[in-house]
């Protein structure tokens, strides 16, 4: 039996853009916590010794 997305192929093309999109989601948010961490690292523990 075949599934519902193989019979229709604007279901199909949904089901890959919402793939590609989680994908691309996860991707950013990967960069963006890296990107977060270097800029603590940069920082060193300097940044918790200045005066407040």
């Amino acid at each position: 039996m075949t599934t519902p997305a193989k019979l229709d192929p604007e279901a199909e093309l949904l089901a890959r853009r919402r793939r590609r999109s989680i994908a691309l989601a996860l991707a950013l948010g990967g960069l963006a916590i890296i990107f977060y961490v270097l800029t603590i690292v940069k920082m060193g523990p300097a940044l918790f010794d200045r005066p407040l």
